[in-house]
């Protein structure tokens, strides 16, 4: 058998042996491997480039990431079976039906950790800060939103504006409607994404306008259906939303830490602001009688691994410790923060206190859906407070870092096998300028291209867009078609 197995011809070797059981057994192995390609698995060539651990936080940084600079992504069923050199892989998985990247790094997709679906209505609205922006642009946009018809409208913007973005999961506020839920989540499941969402809780008058205003307890109810009708559903994943202290009061907030500790077995998130503008946190502590901001949240039972807070710009000592004690987690949304003029994140003190946290566009004060763009943003203002956000460390926290700030790590992030296959394919070559600065005689290494493109790189370097193995989006297809799906 080894003889004929190893002969020019194994199929005429196997022809020999037709008929007998040890055939059948031969014949199962051979063809199995020779056509690995066909049916549901699918190989992905390119420039792989993810990552395995935090390189902040690593002794030896060239062990925290892999690349592979002539490598095959192999899927099978929307989840990673293995990635490594072309030509190992191919030799393994003979007959791989293999779609060819090569000319792109293909990454694992991006991950939001804070983004409002219905801003996308009045991104880039002039000339307020927050508490203005708010009852000038946010609330009126947000109105609309009772309407299922136009929620569901929206929401289909919204989530291919993010596939045309490199974006593949996001935590992502609803509006107090539970109809703009439906629309976000139905949406997110017609096209397989991994969307953590939660209908808004507003019940303070008069910071929560009269057609966005819910009693407390009926918001409550509200919520129990939402998350019985979609946590865990597909890929869908609720999370409790109280909008920030401002609109909501104790007893809803109390409710609020209620639904988070029925559901504690089941995984559900906590999602609100925290910090972000100067205003916002005096007031805040006035109508709450409470010392510090994080205070009024810690007292309804609101901190734990799955609390996420937006923003998290003014911080304090005291605010650090009980975040990083309870394993709470930040998202830093740059371009929100300079837009509104809310101030910087405080990257240098996030990382000495190992504060848990992940990058957020926070659309629609923020003004791209792009990590490329936030990562832009983010080194700026990192410079302006004397550290350089390199481009590993950069795209660490774009990809991995952020599942890792959602608890999603064990779900996407990098390449490992069994995870969720959702990737970006980025041409570095996107633009002339691109084209220019990225070529071989400018362009020294891997880390120069890859600050090339978080630098002037934005949706247009995004070639195509992969959620659970399928293409969700491509440029090509955008061009003929004009759409996505």
């Amino acid at each position: 058998l080894d003889q004929k197995m190893s002969s020019k011809s194994p199929f005429m070797g196997l022809a020999v042996l037709a008929g007998t059981a040890a055939a059948a057994i031969v014949l199962k192995k051979v063809l199995g491997s020779v056509f690995k390609g066909a049916g549901s698995i699918q190989g992905y060539r390119g420039q792989i480039l993810h990552f395995l651990e935090d390189p902040h936080a690593a002794k030896d940084v060239d062990k925290t990431y892999e690349f592979i600079q002539d490598g095959i992504l192999v899927v099978k069923d929307g989840k990673v079976v293995c990635c490594g050199e072309a030509a190992k892989v191919l030799k393994e998985y003979r007959g791989l039906s293999v779609t060819d990247h090569s000319q792109y790094i293909m990454c694992p997709g991006f991950v939001d950790c804070h983004i409002h679906f219905p801003q996308v209505d009045m991104i880039g609205a002039y000339g307020e800060q927050l508490l203005e922006w708010l009852q000038k642009y946010t609330f009126p946009t947000e109105e609309k939103f009772k309407d299922k018809a136009y929620a569901s409208k929206v929401a289909d913007v919204f989530l291919d504006e993010m596939l045309r973005s490199g974006t593949t999961s996001a935590l992502v506020f609803a509006t107090v409607h539970k109809a703009s839920t439906d629309a976000l989540f139905e949406a997110a499941t017609r096209r397989n994404m991994l969307i953590i969402g939660g209908k808004v809780m507003m019940d303070r008058a008069p910071f929560a306008p009269p057609n966005l205003f819910q009693e407390a307890k009926e918001c409550h109810a509200d919520c129990k259906e939402l998350i019985d009708k979609w946590h865990g559903k597909g890929r869908n994943l609720y999370a409790v939303t109280p909008r920030f202290a401002i609109t909501a009061t104790s007893e809803q907030l109390a409710l609020c830490g209620e639904l988070m500790k029925e559901y504690e077995g089941k995984g559900i998130y906590m999602h609100t602001h925290l910090n972000e503008n100067k205003d916002e946190i005096d007031l805040a502590k006035e109508l709450h009688d409470k010392d510090s901001y994080l205070d009024i949240y810690a007292h309804a039972g609101l901190l734990g691994p799955k609390s996420v807070f937006a923003h998290c710009v003014h911080m304090k000592d005291l605010d650090y410790n009980q975040m990083t004690s309870s394993k709470s987690v930040a998202a830093f949304c740059p371009t929100s923060n300079l837009f509104l003029g809310s101030g910087f994140f405080d990257i240098k003190t996030a990382w000495q206190k190992k504060l848990r946290f992940g990058l957020g566009t926070d659309v629609g004060a923020g003004t791209s859906f792009c990590h490329l763009q936030t990562l832009n943003e983010a080194y700026k203002v990192s410079q302006m407070q004397g550290v350089k956000l390199d481009a590993l460390n950069a795209f660490y926290i774009a990809t991995l870092g952020s599942a890792a700030a959602l608890s999603l790590d064990h779900r996407i992030g990098n390449f490992k096998a069994g995870k969720e296959a959702d990737f970006v394919c980025l041409d570095a070559c996107s633009t002339p300028l691109m084209a220019h600065r990225t070529d071989k005689e400018r362009c020294k290494d891997l880390l120069d291209k890859l600050f090339v493109l978080m630098t002037i790189g934005d949706d247009r370097a995004v070639a195509a867009t992969y959620v659970a193995g399928k293409c969700a989006m491509s440029t090509e297809r955008y061009k003929k078609r004009g759409a996505w799906f």
